[in-house]
């Protein structure tokens, strides 16, 4: 594995790559959600890189951009072993000017739920993976489904952008109680990580009311925010949506994605299922 930290030894290191490349971006802090991206790309494509960044424009004021999880070795050691021929670990420098040209998420999709609680965010976020995406070269670039909102804007991106690279969503990974896996789930304490299983039994909910038959939105989120209330501190938002991030009044099958934010002690989290 060839660990490099520059545009141009990226560059460089990429030339000497024959076939297909999977590419998988993170912020570090490694666990077996990004493992399972990782894994997938390996298995798909002739060639895997992987980047590490902890991306300053996609936090906003206040936001834990300075205790933000890092942990270089160790997520070195985890690419190494799981195949990766290049492993992309760039400065801030690296990435930005001074007088920074700027990506704009879209103005429906891009500035309701996460986009409104975090009004800012997902500029930050598709400036940075328009530039890994250009800078990789990939041919499928592997994107988890929690991060829903983020993965339809990538995909949105890729497609209005003509990128020449295929964006693969791929499924939630979670611990063995249900908890979504997530970098931030270090924060919480063992108490808090109990608390936490709130949002994937309100998840867990929604579903078996819509396999009951049960399609109306108000009448889900009533259910989920019964489960929500009775463990978390604060829930931002339970939305029900289409695929293209647009909001129903009835569940359709195939076409929903349940979305749901809370605040756990001083962490926030967020989780969804798709329908």
């Amino acid at each position: 594995m060839k660990i490099v930290r520059t545009a141009e030894a990226l560059r460089e290191a990429r030339k000497e790559l024959k076939g297909s490349i999977g590419f998988v971006p993170t912020m570090g802090a490694l666990h077996e959600g990004h493992l399972s991206l990782i894994r997938r790309a390996r298995e798909e494509n002739a060639h895997l890189i992987v980047s590490i960044f902890v991306n300053p424009t996609q936090f906003l004021e206040g936001e834990d951009l300075e205790s933000y999880p890092r942990r270089e070795e160790a997520d070195s050691k985890i690419c190494q072993l799981a195949g990766t021929d290049i492993l992309f670990m760039p400065s801030v420098d690296q990435m930005y000017e001074a007088d920074e040209l700027c990506i704009g998420a879209p103005a429906r999709r891009g500035y309701i739920l996460e986009g409104e609680k975090r009004p800012g965010h997902f500029d930050g976020m598709l400036q940075i993976v328009m530039k890994l995406l250009n800078l990789s070269g990939a041919t499928r670039a592997y994107f988890g489904k929690k991060d829903a909102q983020q993965l339809v804007l990538i995909t949105q991106m890729a497609r209005s952008y003509f990128l020449p690279c295929d964006i693969v969503p791929c499924d939630i990974v979670r611990d063995e109680k249900g908890l979504a896996l997530s970098s931030r789930n270090a924060y919480l304490t063992d108490t808090e990580k109990e608390r936490a299983l709130a949002l994937s039994r309100s998840l867990k909910r929604a579903s078996k009311k819509v396999m009951a038959g049960e399609l109306n939105v108000e009448a889900i989120v009533a259910e989920m925010a019964s489960v929500l209330e009775a463990a978390v501190d604060h829930t931002e938002y339970i939305a029900i949506v289409d695929r293209d991030f647009r909001k129903l009044e009835r569940v359709e099958i195939g076409n929903t994605i349940v979305l749901v934010a809370a605040w756990v002690g001083k962490t926030r989290l967020i989780d969804n299922i798709w329908i």
